[in-house]
């Protein structure tokens, strides 16, 4: 071996067992016994969404996440480490949000997230806990009226690692799709004029037509999409204790105190329980 290839092996090898070592390391973090450790720790990190309104958004000037599913993990947090339990957030999207729990930078996600059979090859999902539908967001006046009017002519826009683009396809397979990275890119090229319509749960739909008054849904939801709490497998401990939080905080009317803080009444003056608006 030359003197160069030597010089190479040995800078070489340095690098290599940082790598080896930071791949150990990632895999014991994501493998690590949640239920154990936040016991010791008691801090639950959560994966939310910090653009979605009535869910998840970052508040501009207190630079704090506020929504629906914070309130929720803030709740779950109490009930399972009491007064003294942290909850953590960390800004997740549609695409990125199982990469970050497989790769154990958060311990769950509560991200408008719609238990599927695909996803649960890929995580654990806990009991429902708020149910949407999928719906369409126009500008008033359109000539789209539901799902079953949107033709060829018509651009949908979606977000990225999302069921929308799935069901628009099996509801309305004319219809050219747009995929975009977060709900604030979509809304904005429906904004531009990028697409007719924005599709995604009515939910999250009705928390932007209720901060921009040209915007409407077109007809009712044509899906069923069940939100859950994806855990990564192999935390059976920590699923059934968010599982058992959920339960009492149905039991103890928490939960329907902070479903009344953002779904109050829909523009009909009708509840908005179970969110089949």
């Amino acid at each position: 071996m030359s003197k160069l290839k030597k010089i190479g092996a040995l800078l070489f090898l340095p690098l290599l067992v940082v790598i080896i070592l930071s791949g150990c390391k990632g895999k014991s973090v994501a493998n690590e016994n949640i239920a154990k450790r936040i016991k010791d720790e008691p801090t639950i990190v959560w994966g939310v969404k910090y653009d979605t309104r009535l869910f998840g958004m970052m508040d501009i000037k207190t630079r704090k996440v506020e929504g629906f599913d914070i309130d929720i993990a803030k709740a779950i947090t109490k009930e399972i480490l009491g007064k003294e339990g942290k909850a953590e957030f960390t800004e997740v999207t549609s695409k990125t949000r199982i990469p970050l729990l497989k790769n154990g930078n958060i311990d769950a996600i509560i991200a408008t997230m719609t238990i599927t059979e695909e996803r649960k090859e890929q995580v654990d999902f806990s009991d429902i806990y708020f149910d949407a539908g999928q719906s369409l967001l126009v500008k008033k006046g359109s000539p789209i009226k539901d799902v079953k009017s949107l033709t060829a002519e018509d651009t949908v826009l979606a977000v990225k690692g999302s069921t929308s683009s799935i069901n628009i396809r099996k509801n309305a397979p004319d219809a050219k799709i747009l995929e975009l990275e977060n709900y604030a890119e979509a809304f904005t090229a429906l904004q531009s004029g990028q697409g007719q319509a924005m599709t995604t749960d009515n939910a999250i739909l009705l928390g932007m037509a209720s901060e921009n008054k040209n915007y409407e849904l077109a007809g009712g939801a044509f899906t069923n999409e069940p939100y859950g709490i994806a855990i990564n497998k192999g935390q059976d401990d920590f699923l059934q204790e968010v599982d058992t939080a959920l339960s009492k905080m149905h039991d103890n009317g928490t939960y329907d105190k902070i479903f009344e803080k953002w779904f109050p009444k829909d523009a009909d003056g009708r509840a908005k329980k179970g969110a089949q608006f």
